[in-house]
């Protein structure tokens, strides 16, 4: 009915125009049979009707919609104007109102978006409607029509006023919506640890560009220092310096971040971060090929703690930064400098004998490193757990000093050009930790 009177309650003045019948109800009620049959109406109870109509449309939420249905004052109003008409309705149609009916005389239109059509709309507990015995003498009544009695008398009990009758809803629950849904069960009612977890999951683009822009607290929760001890940039090209400069100035405990394929992050932008977070502990940075010795060595002057440093594919990269990891940075458990064509066995001699608690080295492709490289991690570096020289120029010379390595789990020679089944037989035979040896790419060795 409030779909029907909203949308047409304007329009019953024009008789020519037909009345869309979508009351939502179960069944007709009065208002409704009055508005739909304006056809049988004359026109001062045309025009009383149509006031009625916009009278209810004008109402803004399903509890006032119902306490002006259920008004017994509006119930005499409807009375009155449908004289004529209700002598014809069944008396069935007309019955007292009960809690149980009052969910069903609810406007379905004016319910909160999303919710079901046919379900009722309320969000806050009912007290129980007047009894049959309060309301007796104004819609008892009705059947009968012209407001008499079965008897034919007149009725004798007089309707009561707003003030007198039983409220529709708690006092302390009459006021807007926006009371309710604070109540409401929110995740962020949700402990800020438990938010944090879930964020935690989320890459730092995601946090950034979707998370923290959906509410303050969000966005507090995205700066936690939490997800800015790792920081993953990989891939970004719209980062510059400028944003590792932020970072730096606002997040001082950064502990791990990756540049790989940024391209616009130069060498002062590395600095400025490595100045400010003295406590980073794994830089990675393949394929920054705009980078230099300049950055590596600030980082290694700045981060003694520095663990892990993988700076494959740099082409500036020479001796000096390696030997500046070596002076400062004893605590180096991993190394990546494959296809850093400017590397030689004078900066990796430097980098083991600084670092003896290596674990990882891998190299790619680096033709100016030789067996003397080799012969000095084997040396220095007792704990190497994993040892890559993949198309370095090495020979079984170097290979053989590998036998010291009792840690040796994992050993990548690939692509090495003077490698004999002797070697391999020795290094298999010595090494009883090793669980990978790869040795792809060399013709020589045969199912001996």
């Amino acid at each position: 009915m409030g779909h029907l009177l909203s949308k047409n309650g304007k329009r019953v003045k024009k008789k020519k125009r037909k009345l869309r019948r979508n009351c939502f109800l179960h069944g007709p009620c009065m208002l409704c049979f009055i508005v739909h049959n304006t056809s049988s109406l004359a026109e001062d109870q045309l025009e009383s009707a149509s006031k009625l109509a916009e009278r209810y449309a004008a109402l803004g939420s399903p509890e006032d919609c119902a306490r002006f249905l259920l008004s017994p004052k509006e119930l005499a109003l409807w009375e009155e104007q449908g004289k004529s008409l209700l002598s014809g309705v069944p008396a069935k149609l007309f019955r007292t109102v009960s809690a149980g009916d009052y969910s069903e005389m609810v406007c379905k239109r004016k319910c909160p978006p999303g919710a079901q059509r046919g379900a009722p709309c309320f969000h806050i507990p009912l007290c129980i409607l007047p009894s049959s015995s309060s309301s007796e003498g104004s819609t008892g009544g009705l059947p009968t029509g012209a407001g008499e009695s079965p008897a034919g008398t007149a009725s004798t009990a007089t309707p009561q006023s707003p003030s007198e009758s039983t409220p529709l809803v708690p006092s302390d629950s009459q006021g807007d919506c926006k009371a309710f849904e604070a109540d409401m069960p929110s995740i962020n009612h949700l402990p800020a640890s438990i938010l944090l977890n879930v964020f935690s999951h989320l890459s730092v683009r995601e946090r950034c560009l979707s998370a923290s822009l959906v509410c303050k607290y969000w966005y507090d929760l995205c700066l936690d220092f939490q997800f800015w001890k790792q920081i993953d940039l990989s891939g970004l090209q719209q980062v510059k310096d400028d944003l590792l400069i932020k970072i730096a100035s606002r997040r001082q405990n950064v502990t791990e971040i990756n540049i790989s394929d940024c391209r616009n992050v130069l060498d002062y932008g590395i600095c400025s971060l490595a100045s400010q977070c003295t406590g980073l502990l794994k830089y990675t940075a393949y394929r920054c090929k705009q980078l230099s010795d300049l950055s590596l060595m600030t980082i290694a002057a700045h981060c003694p703690l520095l663990q892990k440093v993988h700076v494959g594919n740099q082409d500036k990269l020479t001796d000096e930064a390696l030997k500046k990891l070596g002076e400062r940075c004893s605590e180096l458990r991993d190394v990546h400098f494959g296809q850093c064509y400017n590397l030689t066995d004078e900066g990796m001699i430097a980098l083991a004998k600084g670092c003896p608690k290596l674990q990882r080295i891998y190299m790619q492709e680096n033709k100016l490193v030789t067996d003397k490289s080799v012969k000095a991690f084997a040396e220095h570096c007792p704990e190497l757990q994993f040892v890559g020289f993949m198309g370095c120029s090495v020979t079984s010379q170097g290979v053989i000093h590998l036998t010291r390595l009792k840690n040796l789990s994992s050993l990548d020679l690939r692509h090495i050009s003077e490698l004999n089944n002797e070697t391999v037989i020795e290094v298999v035979r010595k090494c009883t930790s090793l669980s990978s040896l790869n040795l792809c790419l060399n013709w020589s060795i045969n199912d001996r």
